[in-house]
């Protein structure tokens, strides 16, 4: 029997996976509607790509490794590196609208590159022009099932294999959805945070259900923190794109002194996680932050930047005429899921692709705007890969009855049927969800404020033992209260990662531990060990390729 790929989320990632699966039949879930709700429609500076005649894919390995603070993985970083201008090139081919210079690419120099390689859409238009451009052929590819609105909320399977997922309807109806090959492109986790630039549903899901199906979690504790998101109280904080800096935006003061300049050589475009604590610390100390792009930009704000001029706009602020107010804000996670550079994951017939997997590619501080060429490079491997996977049922086909398309329509169940045992081969382990509600995250509002507030403040751009284990504390008494939510076991492994990790590294500052390890190792956690009443000392796996 021939069944469909199971794409769960629809970012670009996802979009550019369905597509490349052609003519394999896929069944798209995409969580809120098409178009909305990804965090890629949002991304401003671009796709980063060797496309420059200067430019070559050993150089942007090169500048990958280097940002990532001794943790890449250097095959990760080739296998981006290499694919990166073959796919921008094809999406050019299939729409997006990809700035020109005559026959050559309009490329932005960003932050830790060591050339111009960032294609761009109007400036900071990237992630949204891209989508559009998805979308509109996704929507047009017969072998797509669109399921608009549908979200999984738990996996089917064990440790031995995959099986699907359930998927959770925009009426709270509830559907299994059986398949062979299962792809997780769900996004990351900046949700758990009050101060973040990603939609606020991203809250770590794709690292849950993972990982109560027996998957490995890598590196959790890696979280990027955006140094010049809009400090204007608005909830997500629109970013300022890192375009600006590379056009030649400074940072300031409230008196208007510029401070970059004796931190880092490269001042505002060293690497994120030094100008983020640079910020943060200039905001705590009362001197305050400020973008000033009023020579860099000026008059032509409007038109070479209209999606951060729109925003500060909204917050009255006149970028052409004055500073923009500017704060560090959780923007991408670094780890998740664990998986090869092909998306393949611990557990047979699972895949992970995008901001939700751990291919090693970021180490501790992801290079700028390596994230979109991470979704369209991941897509593709995993597209190749899938081509040779079996379309058959598996072993696992009598345990079970099969469900295909046409029986699964009439299998909806109402939200709060206990279907628990569809989540787990083995009954003793159902107990692992309370509840279909708590698969989805679906925490009080009042408790998932209070998680996103102390994750902002123990867990944020600077860590400490004493507040990360008030906030683990926290989440504990949480999980008795609420059940084992997907917002509170994500935030726990984030959490547990950066208090075994008694270092500094890229994004993860202790200031009780503000050294480096000479030894760079990568963090590997299962769900038992957020179970466990003492941290578990050898969480630290071997040392980084």
């Amino acid at each position: 029997m021939t069944r469909p790929t199971l794409i769960c989320g629809a970012g670009i990632a996802g979009l550019w996976a369905a597509l490349k699966l052609a003519p394999r039949p896929v069944v798209l879930l995409t969580g809120a509607p098409l178009g909305d709700g990804a965090a890629s429609g949002w991304a401003q500076g671009g796709v980063s790509a060797a496309l420059a005649g200067d430019d070559s894919a050993a150089l942007h390995a090169r500048d990958t490794i280097a940002a990532g603070a001794g943790l890449v993985d250097r095959e990760a970083a080739r296998a981006l590196a290499e694919g990166a201008a073959a796919e921008v090139a094809e999406l050019a081919a299939l729409g997006a609208p990809f700035e020109r210079d005559g026959e050559d690419w309009s490329l932005s120099r960003e932050a830790a590159h060591s050339r111009p390689r960032v294609a761009r859409v109007k400036g900071d238009g990237a992630g949204a022009a891209i989508m559009a451009t998805l979308i509109e052929a996704v929507r047009a590819a017969a072998h797509i099932e669109i399921r608009d609105g549908w979200r999984a909320v738990s996996l089917l399977g064990d440790a031995n294999a995959c099986r699907g997922a359930i998927a959770q309807g925009p009426n709270g109806e509830l559907e299994a959805l059986e398949a062979d090959t299962t792809l997780l492109a769900m996004g990351g986790a900046g949700g758990l945070f009050a101060l973040t630039t990603t939609p606020a549903i991203a809250q770590g899901q794709a690292m849950a259900m993972a990982a109560r199906l027996g998957a490995e979690i890598r590196d959790p504790e890696f979280v990027q923190f955006h140094p010049t998101a809009l400090n204007a109280g608005l909830d997500p904080a629109p970013l300022c794109t890192e375009a600006l800096r590379g056009e030649g935006a400074i940072l300031v003061d409230q008196t208007g002194h510029r401070f970059m300049k004796a931190i880092h050589s490269d001042a505002e475009l060293a690497p994120r996680d030094v100008v983020a604590r640079a910020v943060h610390r200039q905001n705590a100390s009362g001197k305050g932050a400020f973008l000033d792009c009023r020579e860099a930009v000026g008059e032509a704000f409007p038109e070479r930047f209209p999606a951060v001029f729109a925003a500060c706009q909204r917050a009255g602020i006149d970028p052409r005429i004055e500073s923009i107010p500017v704060a560090p804000t959780a923007h991408y996670h670094m780890g998740g899921v664990a998986t090869d550079t092909n998306g393949r994951t611990s557990v047979p017939g699972l895949f992970a692709i995008g901001e939700c997997a751990a291919t090693g590619l970021h180490g501790a501080n992801r290079l700028a705007s390596n994230s979109l060429a991470e979704g369209l490079v991941s897509a593709a491997r995993f597209a190749r890969v899938a081509t040779f996977l079996p379309h058959t049922v598996g072993k696992w086909a009598a345990a079970k009855p099969r469900v295909d398309g046409a029986a699964a329509a009439g299998r909806r169940e109402p939200l709060g049927i206990d279907i628990g045992v569809l989540a787990h081969t083995d009954p003793s382990t159902a107990s692992r969800s309370p509840s279909p509600a708590s698969w989805g995250g679906n925490l009080p509002p009042l408790a998932l404020l209070r998680l996103r507030q102390a994750m902002s403040r123990h867990c944020g751009v600077e860590r400490s033992e004493t507040g990360l284990s008030e906030l683990a504390a926290l989440i504990d008494a949480m999980r008795r209260e609420h059940g084992e939510a997907d917002a509170l076991i994500a935030a726990r492994f984030i959490v547990t990662g950066a208090l075994n990790r008694r270092e500094s590294r890229g994004g993860h500052f202790r200031t009780d531990c503000p050294q480096t390890l000479k030894e760079a190792r990568h963090s590997a956690l299962r769900l038992d060990d957020l179970a466990a009443p003492e941290l578990a000392p050898a969480a630290l796996t071997g040392p980084a390729e």
